[in-house]
């Protein structure tokens, strides 16, 4: 085969030269034939080249045969389960040349031979070529192994424009093949890449999603990655928000949704001392799995303790909200103590002279039974009777607060009765 015949064939087109393009359309029809290099070769030509119909077509005859050849040295290994065609089939005709047989015989070796050879190819033919061999089943693991090796080797040299345009080809090839071929630590080295370059959201949701379906496997270390640039608090809890949220929609139940609660329990511990975190943030932390996984609530009342030491100007709703997801069953008897004496858990103070007198009332009985030091079972149920005096206190100030919102609401509408009348319950 010429060296140049594509350059000569895409020019003969062309120029319309008629005895030269029966040539070059001769040898095109023997592609499938041609020597692994002399493909390669071709597709190199086809990459300097400007885009036109002609061009792809050629392009994608050459990365045809460029797979199909690859597929068969794989198939040819001893140690390899990639590709399987019949014995039977026309894969099998290949070159004679010298260059090409060695070429092969490494592949017995060393199936990862072909790597290099092929960081020739621009971006976007290397994008084709991997679609190619996926759609040809070729071995995913081989597959995974490729892709972190040319990204590696190719952001030594490439803008942040090319970066991207790599990560992106990267990911999108991940996200086809089967998860238990691509490494899970490797992908939150993936995930730090791609905050740096802004990659496409829609690549970007792709990469969320590998993670968080398989967000048992996560450590706490994966998940404390810092927030952008752009955001005042430390961690980026939107992420965790969404590796969670991709999980539960995998409707994963059992051990791996106990493991998962456990360590979003870690995490709202480690992000809670963080004083810029905002109230409603948290809440969505602690409220982000079902309270049916937490065998618990040990951590998320110490995180919750930890929360309001570092926030003290909360909202008496903001606080009562996140105390509210406490389960006084889960906790230890120690906790149940230590929240009994824990000012930051006592009841807001109010004006409501009414609500002070009943909370009062209820304090004086639990006060008059008496308790032995030994009798933990008493201890307990005093506790829990504290527990109902605080549940009831939630439940009033809510009240409070919705009459509050209906008199500002009864004010606004005297002064226009032109103005509809406000809605009791939204």
């Amino acid at each position: 085969m010429p060296s140049n015949v594509v350059m000569l064939h895409c020019a003969a087109k062309f120029m319309e030269v008629t005895k030269v393009l029966v040539q070059t359309e001769k040898c095109m029809e023997e592609i499938r034939y041609w020597a692994w290099p002399e493909v390669l070769l071709g597709l190199k030509q086809c990459q300097v080249l400007e885009t036109s119909s002609e061009a792809d077509s050629l392009t994608a005859k050459l990365m045809d045969a460029l797979v199909e050849k690859l597929c068969l040295a794989i198939e040819a290994s001893p140690s390899s389960a990639a590709c399987s065609p019949s014995p039977d089939s026309s894969l099998f005709r290949f070159s004679c040349d010298s260059k090409s047989t060695e070429s092969f015989k490494n592949s017995s070796s060393r199936i990862t031979w072909w790597f290099d050879e092929v960081l020739v190819l621009s971006p976007v033919l290397v994008k084709t070529f991997l679609k190619l061999m996926v759609s040809r089943k070729f071995d995913n693991v081989t597959i995974t192994r490729f892709l972190f090796y040319y990204q590696k080797v190719k952001f030594c040299s490439a803008s942040s424009n090319e970066k991207r345009e790599i990560l992106e080809t990267t990911i999108d090839t991940l996200y086809v093949l089967e998860q238990s071929c691509v490494p899970y630590k490797s992908l939150f080295g993936v995930l730090r890449l791609a905050l740096g370059l802004n990659i496409n959201k829609s690549v970007m949701n792709k990469l969320e999603v590998m993670i968080g379906q398989q967000l048992e496997q996560a450590t706490l270390d994966n998940l404390l990655v810092p927030s952008p640039v752009k955001s005042s608090h430390l961690y980026y809890v939107n992420l965790v928000l969404r590796f969670t949220k991709a999980f539960l929609d995998g409707a994963k139940r059992g051990s791996q949704l106990k493991k998962v609660a456990r360590l979003i329990d870690q995490y709202i511990a480690e992000v809670a001392p963080d004083p810029c975190l905002k109230p409603s943030k948290f809440l969505s932390l602690l409220t982000l799995v079902p309270d049916s996984a937490r065998e618990s609530h040990e951590d998320i009342y110490r995180a919750i303790d930890m929360y309001l030491e570092a926030h003290a100007g909360l909202t008496n709703g903001e606080r009562h909200n996140m105390i509210r997801t406490l389960s006084y069953e889960k906790l230890s008897v120690q906790s149940r103590a230590h929240m009994s004496r824990n000012t930051k858990f006592q009841e807001i103070e109010r004006p409501d002279e009414q609500l002070k007198e009943q909370k009062q009332q209820l304090i004086l009985r639990v006060e008059k039974v008496e308790t032995s030091g030994d009798n933990e079972k008493l201890k307990e149920h005093i506790e829990g009777i504290q527990w109902r005096v605080m549940e009831l206190e939630k439940a009033c100030l809510k009240m409070q607060t919705q009459m509050e919102v209906i008199k500002k609401r009864s004010k606004n509408t005297s002064r226009g009765s032109n103005r509809s009348l406000p809605k009791l319950c939204s």
